[in-house]
């Protein structure tokens, strides 16, 4: 993401994001690891209209997670991937509940 592009551009009011240094206070960490999560291309900052970097709460959990497997011994890059794998696997998973239970009833609505 560019912070050109409009769509970048959070309304602060309306969003509810934390800037960084908010953000790294929250995860009991500084700044300079929320950067290398952006560098290792975990998480990319939005910008309020101000211009500010904020995190949204989902890119929060995600930093968390990091910061866990950061804090037990794994390099940032790695705790990346592992944390974007884990992400995909819950999305996955999430999306296959959903096609079982709309799968399911439409068999119960074709058997009455």
């Amino acid at each position: 993401m560019t912070a050109e592009n409009s769509h970048d551009r959070l309304n602060d009011e309306d969003y509810p994001a934390y800037t960084m240094g908010r953000a790294a206070e929250m995860l009991g960490t500084t700044p300079a690891f929320l950067r290398a999560l952006g560098a290792a291309k975990l998480i990319t900052p939005l910008r309020s209209e101000g211009g500010h970097r904020r995190y949204s709460r989902y890119q929060l959990r995600i930093a968390a997670r990091a910061r866990e497997l950061v804090d037990q011994g794994t390099p940032v890059d790695a705790a990346c991937r592992i944390v974007i794998l884990e992400d995909q696997l819950d999305e996955a998973q999430r999306i296959n509940e959903e096609l079982r239970t709309s799968s399911s009833g439409h068999r119960l609505k074709a058997d009455a």
